[in-house]
């Protein structure tokens, strides 16, 4: 079957196939059956890209609520981490009871790995952040421009401020094109809603490069740059613990990355990582990843909002799947021949 005809199908099948049942409208994490065999099991073993520390505030929230399971996590680098995957695959000992991954192409191209799996709010969640029926977005980012507010005096209020000729000579860092799917999701959104000449406009300025947003935030902090597209919760945790730093939600959009997990068919403990997904996802789990880590969410209507977001005048903009998987090789080359970066 076609790529095109399977994501097509995603939106119905959401809403359809997936709608919750009664019983699991009262339940909002599962029936009591699952709690209880997941209790039963005890654990379950996790396997994520993202940070350790972001994952570790997710599953101590977890074990609030469900503290008879005992969660393991295997933290790599995205590329590593898929590796790590199809390895383990391979010989038939793939060790992880659930998958989280930033990167939904890459999990897309694993799907037949993972189990047939929906949550009892799956009609709740946006179709255009689905890429399969088995890969759900429990965590979302989202991108904000941030300043350094000792710095920053005129601080920016939209993307196309970006390009004025004040901020130029360094002022501005960049996470580099190329560094994995949250960034290729950010330069996708500068060019197709910002114009095809926002790189060159805003290259023509001097960009300061960095690897990823970890040290493009702490350079920001110390004032080696005054402003940075980031994503919002990189920044967020820093602000929290008082940095001099701000962000704003740009009104020309929001891109947001949904990320895809997903339950192994190899899991050994399928009903803790049911139940382990069914709490990400719920609207319980989302607040929590919002209101603590500064997360978005991908789910239609959102139980809370990040600070400084307001929902009459932000909107997320989401890449179409099939553009984000055909384009990226061309548009990442010319990203870096017009920002002079050399992989």
């Amino acid at each position: 079957m076609k790529r095109r005809t399977v994501l097509a199908g995603i939106a119905g099948t959401a809403a359809a196939g997936f709608a919750a049942p009664s019983q699991a409208q009262q339940d909002p994490f599962g029936s009591k059956e699952l709690i209880a065999a997941a209790e039963k099991e005890g654990s379950l073993t996790f396997y994520t890209a993202d940070f350790a520390e972001t994952q570790q505030e997710v599953i101590k929230e977890f074990n609030k609520r469900f503290p008879k399971i005992k969660v393991a996590m295997v933290r790599a680098p995205g590329g590593q981490l898929i590796q790590r995957i199809k390895t383990e695959a391979a010989a038939e000992k793939l060790a992880a009871d659930v998958v989280n991954h930033s990167d939904r192409g890459l999990m897309l191209a694993m799907a037949d790995l993972f189990q047939d799996y929906a949550p009892p709010n799956a009609a709740d969640y946006r179709p255009d952040a689905l890429v399969s029926p088995k890969l759900w977005p429990s965590a979302t980012l989202g991108w904000a421009i941030a300043y350094n507010t000792q710095l920053v005096k005129n601080p920016p209020k939209t993307w196309m401020d970006l390009l004025k000729p004040e901020y130029k000579d360094k002022q501005i860092g960049q996470v580099i094109g190329p560094s994995g799917g949250t960034t290729w999701t950010r330069i996708m959104f500068e060019r197709q809603v910002l114009g095809e000449d926002y790189w060159k406009k805003q290259a023509a300025l001097g960009i300061s490069l960095y690897p990823s947003g970890a040290p493009c935030s702490d350079a920001l902090v110390r004032g080696e740059i005054s402003i940075a597209p980031l994503l919002y919760n990189i920044i967020y945790t820093k602000i929290v613990e008082g940095a001099p730093a701000e962000a704003i939600f740009a009104p020309e959009g929001v891109p947001i990355v949904p990320y895809a997990d997903g339950i192994t068919k190899a899991s050994k403990n399928p009903n803790a990582a049911r139940l382990f997904m069914n709490w990400r996802l719920s609207k319980e789990g989302q607040t929590f990843m919002i209101n603590k880590l500064g997360n978005i969410t991908s789910l239609k209507e959102p139980p809370a909002y990040p600070k400084g977001w307001d929902p009459k005048t932000v909107k997320v903009w989401v890449p179409k799947f099939e553009e984000f998987d055909k384009l990226r090789a061309t548009w990442i080359e010319e990203w870096n021949k017009t920002y002079g970066y050399r992989q």
